[in-house]
């Protein structure tokens, strides 16, 4: 048994055929495909966030607001760029959201990849100190957050205010929100820090590294370094592990004509430099849905995890990715043993 749940990037562009072409359409569309996503019995509904382009940014009201229309299906991130982040306030504003929504975030967070603006987070104030990198410095807010959703004292009381001299931990707290944070990870190495720290591991599908095997099996490697990693740090309980795969089924003239050609093309992996470093994407499943059933059930990775975050195309609106994800879930998953 898989949990699906669908990612949107939510682009938004004022182009011919966009049915989303404000930031407006982008975060009102993506409330409207998560209450139809748990309709359709969908797992998950996840975002993800970029700064400085037309995508989604802030998500915090997004998922409050996806909480308030919905009551059943998992809200999440992937992933959070922590290098923008003030960790404390990032804490507060995840324990409200997680509230209002019951206690089904699943927040993806890590160092954040490859994006349009040249060290952005310095903008936002956010500058590493002497010596230290954009990674170190997300990996130290990661410690930071995490604490503070624990309930750990973060500042000095005033005992004129206060009554006391200890500390003073964030509020609101979320009991459980510290158990359903996720690292994205982009590499074996990155894997391994995630299972030691005991969080949760989010993989899409983009490695940068590669060592010339399939990229499936490359990520299955991945997982299998982070589960062990997680055991021989002595973490209680099991861990959840999700990979991101960009799946559509060909089923209506609509969707030959939108992925017919890409199915050639996108039909493999592919390799190039990203950011200076040999990287490898995962190919897309397109197709007849008994054939990419067969196919990702072969897919080493997805067999390894316990969900599978399916992209969806967000501007061709609301109504088709419901129809993608209605696929999905009766024609894809059962044939591929998900269901």
């Amino acid at each position: 048994m898989k949990r699906i749940g669908f990612l949107s990037f939510g682009h938004y562009q004022d182009v011919p055929g966009s049915f989303v072409r404000t930031a407006g359409d982008a975060l009102l569309q993506t409330v409207e495909l998560a209450v139809a996503a748990q309709e359709l019995g969908v797992d998950g509904a996840y975002v993800r966030v970029h700064h400085f382009a037309p995508q989604l940014a802030s998500p915090f009201p997004l998922l409050a607001a996806m909480a308030a229309r919905t009551s059943t299906i998992e809200l999440g991130t992937g992933v959070i760029d922590l290098r923008y982040e003030n960790p404390l306030y990032m804490a507060e504003e995840a324990a409200v959201t997680d509230l209002i929504s019951g206690g089904r975030l699943q927040l993806g967070i890590s160092r954040g990849s490859p994006e349009p603006a040249l060290n952005g987070y310095e903008a936002f104030g956010y500058v590493p100190g002497e010596g230290r990198s954009d990674a170190d410095d997300a990996r130290q807010k990661a410690a930071i957050f995490r604490a503070a959703i624990a309930g750990s004292g973060m500042v000095d009381a005033d005992p004129r205010m206060a009554g006391h001299s200890g500390r003073l931990a964030i509020e609101p707290q979320s009991p459980g929100l510290g158990e359903r944070i996720w690292w994205g990870s982009g590499t074996r190495a990155t894997a391994r820090w995630a299972g030691e720290q005991g969080m949760n591991l989010m993989s899409s599908t983009l490695l940068t590294e590669d060592t010339g095997v399939p990229f499936d099996e490359l990520q299955a490697e991945q997982i299998g370094i982070f589960r062990k990693a997680w055991a021989d740090a002595g973490h209680q309980g099991t861990p959840r592990v999700s990979v991101s795969r960009s799946v559509l089924p060909i089923v209506s003239d609509a969707d030959r004509h939108y992925f017919g050609l890409r199915s050639q093309r996108d039909g493999k992996d592919q390799v190039g430099n990203l950011e200076g470093v040999r990287s490898r994407f995962g190919k897309s499943y397109i197709g007849e849905p008994d054939v990419i059933a067969a196919q990702l059930a072969a897919d080493a990775a997805v067999q390894e995890a316990d969900t599978v975050l399916v992209t969806v195309p967000n501007q061709l609106g609301v109504e088709y990715n419901a129809e993608l994800l209605e696929n999905l879930v009766t024609l894809v998953a059962p044939a591929a043993g998900w269901r």
